[in-house]
């Protein structure tokens, strides 16, 4: 099973791209993050023409998160409980015998901004939802988490410690979904891999 994550960060802008990007890489299993369009809006039928079903949880002009699947999927939930007022940032299904959970952890935008303890509380959400159900099942948590585990993780490790993604508490938050059972796929595949998937598109 090929299973493959995006943020798309608006997805009438990135239609094509992603229609594209199906085609060639031709993944079973897609959480889709930033959508930015409400769910009457999503472009079902795009989709199904490259032969996927499509379960959403959008809101307009902000967050939004979807899943794409080869299989029917089921739907689980929508949203993080306790976190409604945080937006469309939680989707769960169940695809076969999988588990499917994608995320759009808020950014918290700086460490003296008051969105900064808001995303922590939605981490804390995050992880206590994962903890209360115990993985007994095949199960992937995947998106747009907003975070520098560690080093590794960053362009700047050093110049940005303590800087927004870079924090101790942020961090510490990580750890603790790990800490419910789950693991950090990509880190255990690349133990050593300074690697990251993100860059400020405003600076150009």
């Amino acid at each position: 099973m090929r299973i493959a994550t995006w943020n798309v960060n608006g997805l009438r802008a990135r239609i094509d791209f992603v229609r594209h990007w199906l085609k060639d890489r031709q993944p079973d299993v897609v959480g889709l993050q930033e959508l930015k369009l409400p769910d009457e809006q999503f472009p079902h039928e795009a989709f199904r023409e490259l032969g996927y079903h499509a379960l959403t949880h959008g809101q307009k002009s902000w967050n939004g998160v979807a899943i794409l699947s080869r299989e029917p999927a089921e739907l689980c939930r929508q949203g993080l409980p306790s976190q409604e007022a945080a937006g469309a940032r939680l989707l769960e299904a169940k695809i076969g015998d999988l588990r499917f959970i994608t995320v759009y952890c808020p950014n918290g935008r700086s460490v003296d901004n008051p969105e900064f303890a808001q995303k922590l509380a939605w981490y804390d959400s995050l992880a206590s939802y994962m903890a209360a159900r115990p993985l007994t099942q095949d199960t992937v948590l995947c998106g747009d988490f907003n975070i520098c585990p560690g080093a590794l993780d960053s362009y700047d490790a050093v110049g940005l410690m303590g800087c927004i993604f870079h924090t101790d508490a942020e961090r510490q938050r990580f750890a603790s979904l790990l800490g419910t059972g789950l693991r950090d796929v990509f880190r255990e595949q690349n133990p050593d891999l300074s690697a990251f998937s993100w860059w400020d598109y405003r600076a150009g």
